[in-house]
Parts: structure tokens; sequence; C-alpha cells
């Protein structure tokens, strides 16, 4: 089968749908050799993916179209699709590009989340018009749409009427390393790298609104949490606000931003606890790494949260501090309760292994490519 994918994400986002596009181009290249794949993407001078040896690079040619990247990206995939005649074209985050329907070749789009809709106050206007423009065409041409959680299916329907049938709820997978476990030697240097205590509290994700952190913090005070906290994420505005906090209530806050999955697998196996208080995820990926690297993990009780965390989470009301800080107290005072949660969590994280989802994709592909 000869596969393409719009791949922008795997060679130039360092993470979120960056790390979604490497784990699905090598999964899927990994357990299906017999396959080839077409990487479509505008070309970076220091890409941050090495394509897979059972696979094409397709890049823009001419002088233009290497200026006009995103003209490129949006019109002359199709063709180039058609020319290199694809079973399957997998526009990996929320776009196909113009006039894929007409060429004969397959497609599927991968939807994250509606959260432009359901949060439009932490999306600029012309952010979201763009959005809505390139998810609804995406959906409305799309033979199939890969959901990432039953929460994304449930708002493609709510908000774009989409019919049921056209969805397919695939959860995303995790990287093979995080299911690997870490030497003290590797521990050893990042804690040495980064200045970090002996014990800590971690979170991650970029450090904006929707990611809760002030709440957390709120809930750490209330409590009176002294173990520091270790926040891994981009930083925006957001975190200014955080630092004055911060300042006010004398926490002990690590920022750590720029960290490879590498060295995430090694945090989340230091820390005594990995805390995601999102107030809304299209799957909240954090939460399954952290339970295959053997980190409890505390969580919202939200949108797809429990989802990804199964029977292995504690859940807590995001938009309530002082439960956020009790489950904190909870899990660090109870070891039992910690073992049992490490127990589950990787039990749970098997479900989102690179071969089950491979293979899921895989026999969605199938169904498509057969219906011809």
């Amino acid at each position: 089968m000869k596969i393409g994918f719009d791949a922008k994400r795997a060679f130039n986002n360092a993470a979120g749908l960056g790390n979604f596009s490497r784990n699905t181009i090598s999964a899927l290249a990994d357990q299906f050799p017999d396959d080839w794949f077409f990487l479509f993407h505008p070309g970076n001078t220091n890409p941050l993916y090495t394509a897979p040896e059972n696979s094409t690079e397709i890049k823009p040619k001419n002088l233009a179209w290497k200026i006009l990247k995103n003209v490129w990206r949006s019109f002359q995939i199709s063709k180039l699709a058609k020319e290199h005649n694809l079973n399957i074209y997998h526009g990996l985050s929320h776009e196909l590009p113009a006039g894929i329907e007409k060429t004969g070749v397959k497609s599927v789009v991968t939807i994250h989340d509606l959260i432009y809709i359901r949060y439009p106050n932490f999306f600029l206007k012309i952010d979201r018009n763009i959005y809505d423009l390139k998810f609804r065409h995406a959906c409305l041409v799309a033979d199939r749409i890969h959901a990432i959680s039953e929460q994304t299916k449930r708002d493609l329907i709510q908000f774009f009427s989409v019919p049921e049938e056209k969805i397919e709820v695939i959860y995303q997978s995790v990287n093979p390393l995080f299911f690997e476990v870490c030497s003290e030697e590797q521990k050893l240097a990042i804690r040495k790298k980064n200045q970090l205590p002996e014990e800590f509290i971690l979170t991650v994700g970029t450090i904006e609104p929707r990611k809760n952190l002030m709440n957390l913090l709120i809930g750490m005070v209330s409590k009176k949490i002294k173990i520091p906290l270790v926040v891994v994420g981009r930083s925006t505005g957001y975190q200014q606000r955080a630092r004055s906090f911060i300042e006010e209530n004398r926490l002990q806050i690590f920022f750590l931003h720029g960290i490879q999955d590498t060295e995430l697998a090694v945090l989340y196996q230091m820390a005594k606890v990995m805390i995601y208080p999102s107030l809304f995820e299209g799957f909240g990926l954090p939460v399954a790494e952290a339970q295959a690297s053997g980190c409890p993990v505390i969580t919202s009780d939200t949108s797809s949260l429990p989802e990804a965390g199964g029977d292995a989470a504690i859940y807590i009301d995001p938009a309530k501090p002082e439960e956020i800080g009790q489950a904190i107290v909870t899990l660090l005072s109870d070891k039992n309760l910690r073992e049992t949660m490490i127990l589950k969590g990787k039990i749970n994280a098997q479900r989102f292994t690179p071969e089950n989802y491979a293979k899921q994709l895989k026999q969605l592909y199938n169904s498509i490519s057969d219906a011809r």
C-alpha cells in the first residue's frame, strides 16, 4: 500500500502535533515494512525527524513554491498525491489539501479536538476563523475521520453534524521510549543538568490558561505542600502571572523548556507524581506517557482525560484548587496507593502501544481502500 502523510509537523513541530505525527509515521513504518510512505512537507533546514527507510520525502522543488510553502501545502499536494498513485492520503493535523476528493485518492483526516469552539476566549478571532475553515472542509471531503478520543467524536457530531458512521475513534500511541526503564546514571545526569531536587512533583504541557497551572499552584498553597514542582512546557505570557504568584507564596518551582522526549521519560520516572489538571483535552498524551513510565497520575475528570487515564489515575475537578491539593497530599502520603496506581498505570498504558495503534490505523486504511 502507498500511503501519503501531511508530514509538516513531524519535521517542524517540537511537541504536540509534532510528536503525534512522528509517532504515527514511525509506528506504521515499523509495523508494516512492506508498505511505502510518502511524507509531504515544505522542508526545514534543521528537521526534527529522520524519515523511515521505507518512505520518500516530497518537498517543493522550485523557488516559487519554496517561498510560498503554505500555498504549496494547500494547493499542490493533491496533484502530487495523484501523480504518485497513492492508495491513502492522511492529514495528520485537522486539514486536507484542496481538491483531494477529486483525485481518486482516498483520504483520512485526524481531528484532535475542537477546543477553539469550546473555549474561543483562548484563541485569536483570526485563528478561530482559519481553524473553522480548514477543519470543516477536511471533515466534509474526507472519506473517513480519525478522532483521537470519544470526546472528540462527540464534539464532531455536536458542532459539525458529522455522521457518526464516518468517524473512527483510535487512541494515539505513546513513544516506545516511555515504556523503557531509565538507569540511575540517566536520572543523575538529568538532575545535575537541570539542578533538580531529590523529590519533586511534575506537570507537563504548554504554560497557558487551559493547562490550569494557577489552580495547581493555589491548591499546593492551600494544602501547604512544600515539595518542589517541576513544570515542563513551552512558555507563554501566562507564565509571568504564575511567577508573580510563586514569588508571593515562596514556592519552589522549576520551569524547564525545550525538553526532548528522551529527557521527559527520565523526568517521569524521577517524579513522585505527575499532575495534569487541564481544563479540556482532545486526548491528554502526558497522562498515558506518565503511566507508561511508572509515574502515578492525578488528572482532571473532564473531557477525554478519563479515557486516557482509565482506572489508573486519581481524578479531580480542575476548577477546585483545594481538591487538586488534597489529591497530591493523599497520593504522596499513601505508599500502598502509589504502588497500586503505578501498577495499574503500566497496565492501562498498554492500550497505547505503537503496535496496537498502527494495527488499528492500518485496518482503517484497508477498509477505505477496499471500498473503491
